[in-house]
């Protein structure tokens, strides 16, 4: 696989960096191509819920990627760009995360970091955009922490940005090689407390599981083996920790 080589465009300001590199995606931009905002007007998570984005206190970035994997290893892009955030953080801040199945970086059990992967079709092909939002400084959202918050300093944005592109690309080259997906699903699962053993409700849609989770499959699907003793394979839904008594 090409070697990533990120291009970042500087914002004050957007409606979302996923929704303006869509735009330019759709208009040819190559792999690679990535947005930084300073803030966004109406940033979005998974299933369209809003996330806060104000100026200033976040990292709001989004880049493009042409995959030229099988599709069906695709889900795991979110899996690779979460590592890359887990290994930026640590690198830039010295903060240790936990990431929750599929797309959230927890500090402790509070959010620190979203993740927004989504298929496009363009002129040259389908394509992913990956948006990344880390909370840098109190305020996002009330169930949420921040860098500032974990590490009691105030964060460098270029640092952790430029630690960011750095881990993209190492985890990108990886997703790509004969044996990248299994050892990104490996390496996901020892930094999750989530990939086996924990206690969690499941709700997707109307309906809702509860049982113990029990390991990744190669797709990224999580094994959640329920209170009945059935194992049953995520593939989307809202994952909670419960608290055992």
């Amino acid at each position: 696989m090409t070697l990533l080589k990120p291009k970042v465009l500087r914002f004050e300001s957007l409606p979302s960096t996923n929704t303006e590199l869509a735009r330019m995606a759709s208009e040819g931009a190559a792999e690679g191509v990535a947005i930084l905002a300073d803030e966004q007007t109406a940033g979005r998570g998974r299933l369209q819920r809003a996330w806060s984005s104000p100026k200033g206190a976040g990292l709001y970035f989004s880049i493009l990627l042409r995959p030229r994997i099988p599709v069906d290893h695709w889900p795991l892009i979110t899996f690779m760009a979460a590592l890359a955030v887990g290994d930026a953080l640590q690198e830039a801040t010295g903060l240790r995360t936990d990431i929750k199945w599929p797309n959230d970086i927890l500090s402790g059990e509070l959010k620190i970091c979203g993740i927004l992967s989504e298929a496009i079709e363009t002129p040259a092909g389908r394509a992913v955009i990956v948006g990344i939002g880390i909370n840098l400084m109190p305020g996002a959202f009330p169930e949420a922490t921040s860098v500032s918050e974990a590490t009691g300093l105030k964060p460098d944005r270029e640092a952790i940005l430029a630690a960011l592109l750095s881990a993209l690309t190492r985890w990108y080259s990886l997703l790509g090689q004969s044996s990248g997906r299994e050892k990104i699903v490996a390496a996901w699962s020892n930094r999750s407390s989530y990939a086996t053993g924990k206690l969690v409700q499941v709700k997707n849609g109307d309906e809702i599981w509860q049982g113990t989770t029990c390991g990744i499959e190669p797709d990224g699907a999580l094994r959640l083996r329920t209170i009945e003793g059935e194992v049953k394979l995520i593939r989307a839904g809202d994952v909670h920790s419960i608290r055992s008594a």
